[in-house]
């Protein structure tokens, strides 16, 4: 099969085609023919090695990064996080899906999507994919929804609290207003210029320009804020919250939060009933992964950047 290796951290160029031997499942997993995947911001930080929390917090975390992901480059060489695609094959102890079933998946830190194929464990984060969804649409919710559901659930958000998505227009924003909108909350949106009719569109309430606007000098406070991009100063978090506020930030590690295939299939449900979609800025081939890296790299996505895998002759 054809993937996509990172063998040493570094630019886009750093990434590599290989031809490798066809994964085999274990008696858990099941073996999927990759048709679409991602550029998720986490592949390109794990090639970048750079955490992106900020000059002084990556100084001093970028040395457990390398003890964590690899020394002079990762250890999951095939990068990629979110997937969809066709299963192929399954071990012998699988009785949730079968051969043919139609899924997407998270990979997590297994990485792995950046691949004609890849496997995934049964009671891994899989679900059989929406039937009103692409595989390049679907791909994208397997993590951007899930991240954006997960740290949402935390607020427990009634209808009618306000609700303010700072950095809404990249992957876990654009899911954010819509999972946010679910709930009942009333939506503002944070972002730049250009993306303002774009998360209205996806049901954002109300609109802030950060570039013309400080939503913090304003005497709106909100039930929740959830910093999807993680850039909120630390001084400016509770200014603009209600006193029983909670601010909510996509950076934080999930701690002790057990991801839940029900969560995954909970987003399944929302897509299939219209309530959520993908917003999508680029489509790629396989072979344009390197330039989607570069496109990623420079931080002004809206949505999801998405690749296709295609599957010509012997993989």
């Amino acid at each position: 099969m054809k993937a996509v290796i990172c063998t040493k951290y570094g630019p886009p160029e750093v990434l590599q085609f290989k031809e490798m031997e066809k994964p085999f499942p274990e008696d858990n997993e099941v073996l999927i023919k990759v048709i679409a995947t991602t550029v998720h911001i986490g592949d390109t930080k794990i090639r970048r090695l750079e955490p992106g929390l900020g000059p002084v917090t990556d100084f001093f975390f970028k040395p457990l990064m390398r003890m964590i992901v690899g020394f002079k480059g990762p250890r999951k060489k095939i990068l990629g996080m979110e997937l969809a695609g066709d299963i192929e094959a399954v071990g012998k102890n699988v009785t949730l899906f079968k051969i043919g079933d139609p899924v997407f998946a998270s990979t997590e830190f297994r990485f792995g999507a950046h691949a004609q194929y890849c496997c995934v464990p049964e009671d891994g984060m899989l679900a059989i994919k929406p039937t009103n969804m692409s595989y390049e649409e679907v791909a994208p919710v397997s993590n951007g929804g899930l991240t954006a559901l997960i740290h949402l659930r935390k607020a427990n958000i009634q209808k009618g609290q306000k609700v303010l998505i700072y950095g809404a227009s990249g992957s876990v924003g654009t899911f954010a207003i819509q999972i946010a909108k679910h709930f009942g909350a009333e939506v503002t949106a944070v972002c730049s210029t250009a993306n303002l009719e774009m998360v209205k569109s996806i049901g954002a309430d109300k609109l802030i320009d950060y570039t013309q606007e400080d939503f913090t000098q304003s005497n709106e406070v909100y039930d929740v804020i959830f910093d999807a991009v993680g850039k909120i100063a630390s001084s400016k978090r509770k200014k603009s919250l209600t006193k029983s506020g909670i601010y909510l930030s996509a950076l934080a590690l999930k701690g002790n939060i057990k991801l839940k295939v029900e969560d995954l299939i909970f987003l399944k449900e929302l897509c299939e009933a219209g309530k959520l979609r993908s917003v999508i800025d680029k489509h790629y081939s396989f072979e344009q992964i390197v330039e989607a890296h570069r496109y990623v790299d420079k931080g002004h996505k809206k949505g999801n950047v998405v690749i296709t895998i295609e599957h010509k002759g012997k993989t």
